[in-house]
């Protein structure tokens, strides 16, 4: 009884505190409604494609005209079939339900695969702990979590994807352990269309344990069970990514320059300057050395406590085999190739090497005696309060929907659907308004919140996922920003009819070089803030 109150208590701290990080976004109140940490591109980003899925269409939310591309829908799809069978808002489910649910679910089903695995209660509680609260040595030099580029446990939700991903890979490793492999292989092959990271890591883990099973026990069932998750993995992947290949290019040691030499990162300019010229110099002696070193400073500067993991022996298995696989290639991956299009993605390869290390610590931890524990505690926490306090927990958000444009998007999505035009996202004008709290999402950054509002496609929003999906965003950028300055009315006319433009959302300030009669435009919302036209 001890044990299970242990348990739960250690799962309701660490869930209350995940759900924090998304709770308050998405919800009405002063500033309109407001968005905390990365909920203001990220989540309205789901949020967009949410709901065109729900509406059936598997168009590019933000890019009209465009059919979905490299990229996992699973979580999304889940989203919006959850949307459809209860009628709850998606920007609930998104911010208020689901991360309950995901945080309740990654702890429990943590427990009980490293019980099942270890048969100790004391591991599994350790684990759960580490899972959830497990952070990064950045506060130790006066930084965040990221310092070393990586995301710790306290953002887990704010990657929802991510968070679906851990508890399909922990099912699969429960199969695993309870002797039903075909589950297992389910579990695995169905990962890539929910995070593809995980795919590729779960198929590696997979084939490494079926060559473990055959050169130990002789059996050849894995080798089918791997050929079956690698075919359903093609079968789930394929349709939405046929021109994904060489999304991944070779850029060794990127991470490890940028750690150094950015001043959001560690920011040690000296030790970048040094380390890049013996690399153009070619002093192989000395750039070994520096580049070694900041590579152990990436590793020891993420991992945090979870360090602890190496000063254990741990028994080899079949599933610590699939983990250390799991492990290893989560830490290559990024070191030596970077994402086209938005080259920090690749890091969210690592994610899934710090959370199996963290549960490893866990056991690590359980033979270690009791000042040495409370050591640990003491050190693992601060990353998850810091981030708290300065980033989640502040009553102003960073970002915030102003009161006009939802009325202004509340009514747009009342109308018939249609395709929407915005007005370009102006970087020059976000820069100077960093000093804004909190910034309207017009002036965050590009994102999708005019489709994810008003429930509409819009022709062109959000270009960080664009560049991340490989659309040509850029061309059709320079067609919207022709088309404002366009003096021919015809030839505006025929833009506007030739991309089945059917609506037109200005916010104050906002407008075309012609005049809305002689684009044709018919004015069917306004207040104080933004205005709705309709092309007629």
């Amino acid at each position: 009884m001890k044990e299970v109150f242990k348990k739960w208590l250690i799962i309701a701290a660490g869930s209350a505190t995940w759900a924090i990080t998304m709770i308050k976004s998405g919800l009405p109140g002063k500033y309109g409604i407001g968005f905390w940490g990365a909920n203001g591109h990220d989540g309205v980003w789901h949020i967009a494609l949410s709901q065109s899925l729900s509406r059936g269409s598997l168009e590019m939310p933000v890019f009209s005209g465009a059919m979905l591309q490299n990229y996992h829908i699973g979580y999304d799809l889940l989203l919006a079939l959850t949307h459809k069978m209860t009628l709850l808002p998606i920007v609930n489910l998104y911010f208020q339900i689901f991360p309950v649910i995901f945080a309740l679910l990654v702890g429990h089903l943590t427990y009980l695969f490293v019980f099942t695995w270890t048969k100790s209660k004391a591991s599994a509680l350790w684990s759960t702990f580490f899972v959830y609260f497990a952070g990064s040595f950045g506060y130790l030099i006066g930084r965040g979590e990221s310092a070393f580029w990586s995301q710790q446990s306290i953002s887990t939700l704010i990657n929802p994807p991510f968070a679906l991903s851990l508890i399909v890979v922990l099912l699969g490793l429960i199969f695993l352990l309870r002797k039903k492999p075909f589950w297992a292989a389910v579990c695995f092959g169905i990962l890539i269309e929910i995070k593809a990271y995980a795919g590729i890591l779960a198929l590696g883990g997979f084939f490494v344990l079926a060559i473990y099973e055959f050169v130990k026990n002789k059996r050849k069932d894995y080798f089918l069970l791997f050929a079956g998750s690698a075919v359903l993995s093609l079968i789930l992947y394929t349709p939405l990514n046929k021109y994904s290949t060489g999304l991944l290019v070779w850029q060794p040691f990127w991470f490890l320059e940028t750690m150094m030499g950015l001043t959001d990162r560690i920011g040690w300019i000296k030790f970048y300057s040094a380390m890049t010229a013996y690399k153009s110099g070619q002093d192989l002696f000395k750039e070994v050395l520096a580049y070694g070193a900041a590579f152990t400073i990436f590793l020891i500067g993420n991992f945090g406590t979870r360090v602890i993991f190496f000063f254990r022996k741990m028994k080899i298995d079949g599933v610590a085999i699939f983990i250390y696989s799991m492990i290893a290639a989560g830490v290559v991956i990024p070191t030596l190739f970077l994402q086209k299009g938005t080259p920090w993605n690749t890091i969210q390869f690592f994610y899934y090497s710090l959370f199996f290390l963290a549960i490893l610590s866990g056991i690590a931890a359980v033979s270690m005696n009791k000042f040495i524990k409370v050591i640990i505690i003491l050190l693992t926490i601060p990353t998850t309060i810091l981030a708290l306090k300065d980033v989640y927990i502040p009553s102003r958000p960073p970002a915030a929907l102003p009161k006009d444009e939802i009325s202004a998007l509340k009514f747009l999505s009342e109308q018939p659907q249609g395709i929407v035009l915005t007005y370009p996202f102006d970087p020059i004008k976000s820069k100077e308004a960093e000093t804004i709290s909190p910034r309207p999402l017009y002036l965050y950054t590009s994102t999708a919140y005019v489709s994810a509002f008003s429930s509409q496609s819009t022709f062109l929003e959000d270009e960080m996922n664009l560049d991340i999906t490989g659309y040509d965003w850029k061309s059709r950028r320079a067609e919207v920003e022709g088309w404002y300055g366009e003096k021919d009315q015809i030839k505006a006319r025929e833009f506007l009819s030739g991309n089945n433009i059917k609506y037109i959302y200005w916010l104050k300030g906002q407008r075309a070089l012609l005049g809305e009669g002689q684009l044709h435009l018919k004015n069917i919302f306004e207040n104080s803030s933004a205005t709705v036209y309709r092309v007629e």
